[in-house]
């Protein structure tokens, strides 16, 4: 259904090749710091606990650490120019 939806729309599909994480560097990197800055530093105890640690992670991430491809700016500044947070989910 969706190659034909994307077929229909004119829409080109290209799809990583297995075992090659650098067709998709991007998210490969994602991946790794997700990996060793939460999911490695965290005991989660339930399915609840592990959503609560990972939403607040993701929140330092884009709210809070500056990355240094964006000229050591919050992710958030690029969508927000006055620098304020998101709202609490």
């Amino acid at each position: 259904m969706r190659g034909l939806w994307a077929y229909a729309h004119g829409v080109a599909r290209d799809f990583s090749r297995p075992g090659k994480p650098t067709d998709n560097a991007f998210a490969e990197a994602f991946n790794s710091r997700i990996r060793s800055e939460c999911m490695n530093a965290h005991w989660f105890l339930t399915l609840a606990d592990a959503r609560e640690k990972l939403e607040a992670w993701c929140s330092y991430y884009n709210e809070e650490r500056p990355h240094g491809a964006i000229g050591n700016k919050v992710p958030i500044s690029l969508q927000n120019p006055g620098g304020t947070a998101s709202p609490p989910p």
